[in-house]
């Protein structure tokens, strides 16, 4: 039996929350479409983009990031991030090389792009990995990109 991406949505958010027993926290799948109706509802015309936490426990975070511009390219040094493709279609960059790299705070590297990279087109349902250190970008196809995503300290 399929899953739909509301159930999905719910599973690996409570599946990321590792080593808490029992979970600490539980987004439904309402919980989850109420937070990006009221983050679209927030977001100004020309803001490309939102972030905004989820669930919480301790360094541990699962957020609904909402892109309706491409960000520019970037790696977390010490984080690898989770994602699942919650609605509309991008693109993901990833690998090769950050060019021009600027370090923005201790988590966060950008640069001007990325060189030798592969894209992947990202659609509803599309689950990624992103290891700590690897450069990547979202570009978008439609008018947004909504990603469910956590961020997991390899320190």
């Amino acid at each position: 039996m399929p899953i739909s991406i509301g159930k999905m949505a719910v599973v690996l958010a409570s599946t990321l929350i590792v080593g808490a027993t029992p979970p600490t926290d539980l987004a439904s799948a309402a919980d989850i479409r109420g937070q990006v109706a009221e983050m679209l509802a927030d977001m100004k015309p020309d803001q490309g983009f939102a972030w905004r936490p989820l669930l919480r426990d301790g360094s541990r975070v699962v957020a609904i990031e909402i892109w309706k511009k491409p960000g520019r390219p970037a790696v977390h040094p010490a984080e690898t991030e989770y994602a699942v493709v919650l609605e509309g279609a991008g693109t993901l960059i990833s690998g090769g090389a950050l060019v021009a790299p600027v370090t923005r705070r201790a988590d966060l590297v950008e640069g001007d792009r990325i060189e030798g990279g592969a894209t992947r087109p990202l659609r509803p349902g599309d689950v990624l990995l992103l290891p700590s250190g690897v450069p990547h970008a979202f570009g978008i196809t439609g008018d947004r990109l909504v990603l469910l995503g956590t961020k997991l300290s390899v320190k």
